[in-house]
């Protein structure tokens, strides 16, 4: 998909996605070398949005599991249309049932999930496998299998081997410990908060009616946020999602009343808000 690591840059910019170096360079080396990406870091960072970006790029359809805790085979894989099956068991009363058995268990009655989905065809697709650590460690044995050969096998239908590999994208909060299994068989990548100048740039490209000024003051006080012993940190998300309240409300500058009456949109706990409105100062920042 990619010529080089400067193109990643620019292609992802195109879609208003920001990469940093680091980025840039684990995204086209993902590409280049065929390996799964695993994105780590702290929610709202902008993993799921790289997958996305990059689906764009390629002109790729993109294809998500959700993992959460107590998703399953059938939900990342694939499972059998039940109710169809019945009513073609029903429609077919005077059948034997191996007769029976060799069209219920045939491609018009299989229902794909993700996994599935992502290897069949020859269409370019980009598979997202987001927040991996909350699923259950039985998944990492079925995520294991499909990213080794990426190929599954459907014991009714045989085995479906990938024609096309899909560029895969797997994200985690980090809210509990990946196999090393499964971190082997990928890229790494580590998605932390931007430095001051990116998020700027991120602020302004998504929020360009946010003056430039306003947005500075906003990328400071965020960061001076992330500076406290916070239950949770204030991500770009929150950033973003500030300065578009603060245009909402019509607000040129940050005084206290505006930060504290808005404080919610960037912390979510009321200890963190407590906190930040007894220690923020905005004269020193």
């Amino acid at each position: 998909m990619f010529t080089s690591v400067d193109d990643v840059a620019a292609r992802l910019a195109e879609t208003g996605y920001l990469a940093s170096p680091a980025v840039a360079t684990t995204v086209f080396l993902a590409d280049r070398l065929g390996k799964p990406l695993l994105v780590e870091g702290p929610a709202g960072v902008g993993k799921t949005e790289l997958a996305k970006a990059v689906a764009q790029v390629a002109g790729a359809r993109l294809v998500r599991l959700q993992c959460y805790e107590g998703v399953d085979e059938s939900r990342a894989l694939y499972e059998w249309n039940h109710a169809k099956q019945l009513l073609r068991i029903s429609a077919g009363r005077d059948e034997t049932w191996d007769e029976a058995r060799t069209d219920i268990f045939s491609e018009e009655f299989l229902l794909p999930r993700p996994l599935l989905t992502a290897i069949r065809g020859d269409d370019p697709k980009v598979l997202l496998i987001d927040e991996t650590d909350k699923a259950d460690v039985e998944v990492e044995g079925l995520l294991l299998e499909v990213l080794s050969d990426f190929q599954v096998t459907v014991p009714e239908l045989g085995t479906v081997t990938a024609t096309r590999r899909p560029f895969v994208v797997l994200t985690s909060n980090a809210s509990r410990e990946l196999s090393e299994a499964l971190r082997r068989r990928c890229l790494f990548l580590h998605i932390g908060f931007p430095d001051e100048e990116l998020e700027r740039r991120i602020v302004r490209l998504k929020v360009p009616e946010l003056d430039e000024a306003l947005a500075r003051s906003v990328v400071r006080v965020v960061g001076a946020l992330r500076a406290m012993d916070l239950r949770k940190l204030p991500s770009v998300a929150e950033t973003i999602d500030w300065a578009r309240t603060l245009l909402a409300l019509g607000a040129d500058t940050l005084d206290e009343t505006v930060v504290r009456d808005s404080l919610g949109v960037l912390l979510k706990h009321r200890e963190d808000v407590l906190k930040a409105t007894a220690k923020l100062d905005l004269d020193a920042l």
